[in-house]
């Protein structure tokens, strides 16, 4: 090797080590503020060794739950949950590992999820049955919920749902960014590109900046990751879990490709909104 070429090569590695410690100490510095900055709006619940993340707002029944899309969280039903509340008791809540829940010891399952909810709710004091929504996979962990749950389950409402004949599918390519990209976070990478964040710029503040920050978090996306990986094992079960047939199940079906921001864009969330008041109405007007 020439020396020439030695020379170059180390003060590439050279620039590449210092750019790499700059954008670790951004990423740590930004990630200090926003802890500060982005508290969350519920409160903390211990589900068995870890707690859940709840938050909800709003008078009236039914009470409305409300399951987020992959690599989201409760801020992303931010417009959603604001309009609901108008009319009915309305909660959003962060799934383990994501948000501001805490992961807990136990590996990823998507047989948890609904196990981890059911608990949640009925430490929390919210009161049966619900209207659940989930959006995109979230809309497998509802209907995951309700067959295991059906007694606590007044009607469901999917929003674009995964499945065989779905649109909504597991993408190689999204899968495999999403597995590299706590990595890219750890280096402000992804703060610095707005490659994930920038989904969530449709939603008020503070929903907006909260979810922002923890698109560029490395915990987050580690669990979103998880979540990711098991999409079709998630899709497979919610397809061949039985629901009762009392169940009335609505559909609503919204453009776009991005799980995130399907529910950020204001007109598309108030679309989404309709349908659940709509299912609600039904619930009220129905004899008890």
């Amino acid at each position: 090797m020439s020396p020439s070429l030695r020379r170059a090569l180390v003060t590439g590695s050279a620039v590449l080590a210092f750019l790499a410690l700059a954008g670790a100490t951004y990423q740590g510095v930004a990630t200090a503020l926003e802890r500060r900055q982005y508290r969350h709006p519920g409160h903390m619940v211990d589900v068995g060794g870890h707690q859940l993340h709840l938050y909800c707002e709003g008078r009236g029944t039914p009470t409305v739950v409300l399951e987020a899309p992959a690599t989201a969280m409760s801020s992303a039903w931010a417009w959603v949950q604001a309009d609901l509340a108008k009319t009915t008791r309305t909660c959003s809540y962060d799934r383990a590992g994501l948000g501001w829940s805490e992961a807990g010891d136990a590996p990823f399952t998507p047989q948890a999820v609904p196990v981890e909810l059911n608990t949640l709710l009925r430490l929390s004091g919210e009161h049966e049955p619900y209207v659940l929504v989930g959006a995109d996979l979230g809309a497998a962990y509802a209907s995951l919920y309700a067959s295991k749950y059906p007694d606590g389950i007044a009607a469901l409402v999917l929003v674009n749902p995964p499945g065989p004949s779905s649109a909504n599918r597991r993408s190689d390519a999204a899968t495999g960014f999403l597995t590299v990209s706590p990595w890219l976070a750890r280096t402000g990478v992804l703060r610095a590109t707005r490659t994930l964040s920038k989904s969530a710029a449709g939603l008020p503040e503070p929903a907006g900046g909260a979810l922002t920050a923890f698109l560029n978090r490395p915990d987050h996306l580690t669990r979103a990751a998880s979540e990711l990986s098991r999409w079709d094992d998630t899709v497979a079960m919610a397809e061949a879990a039985p629901l009762r047939r009392t169940v009335p199940v609505t559909q609503v079906e919204v453009k776009g490709l991005d799980r995130v921001a399907l529910l950020a864009n204001r007109r598309d969330a108030q679309d989404v909104t309709s349908s659940i008041l709509r299912v609600v109405e039904d619930q009220r007007r129905r004899p008890r």
